[in-house]
């Protein structure tokens, strides 16, 4: 049985570690595939295949110079992901709070 699909959108996209470890690297600007194959180590046909997902995701543009490909980052459909995870920030905020109280109390009582 095949399996499905799993890089439909931008969430599943950055699930994977090697992905976010491409944007990370286009974010800092446009770069040939053989850049990536450089800075991350692995074989080209495992860049080009996750590139190829995140072309399909949008998160990845491509432009032709001459005969090499050029790829930067589109962090527009990160905004879906931004907007997800910032519902919980409140949540994070809270337990910060939390654990802020908790240590103050315990270099109050170190200091009786």
């Amino acid at each position: 049985m095949a399996r499905a699909a799993t890089t439909s959108d931008a969430f599943n996209a950055v699930a994977e570690p090697r992905r976010r470890q491409i944007l990370e690297l286009l974010a800092e600007g446009e770069r040939p595939v053989a850049a990536l194959v450089e800075r991350l180590g692995v074989a080209q046909p495992l860049v080009s295949k996750h590139l190829r997902v995140l072309r399909e995701v949008g998160l990845v543009n491509v432009r032709e110079e001459g005969r090499r490909r050029l790829y930067r980052m589109d962090g527009r459909p990160l905004q879906d992901i931004y907007v997800w995870v910032s519902r919980y920030q409140a949540v994070w905020d809270e337990r910060f709070d939390l654990v802020d109280t908790v240590l103050g109390e315990l270099k109050a009582r170190e200091g009786e």
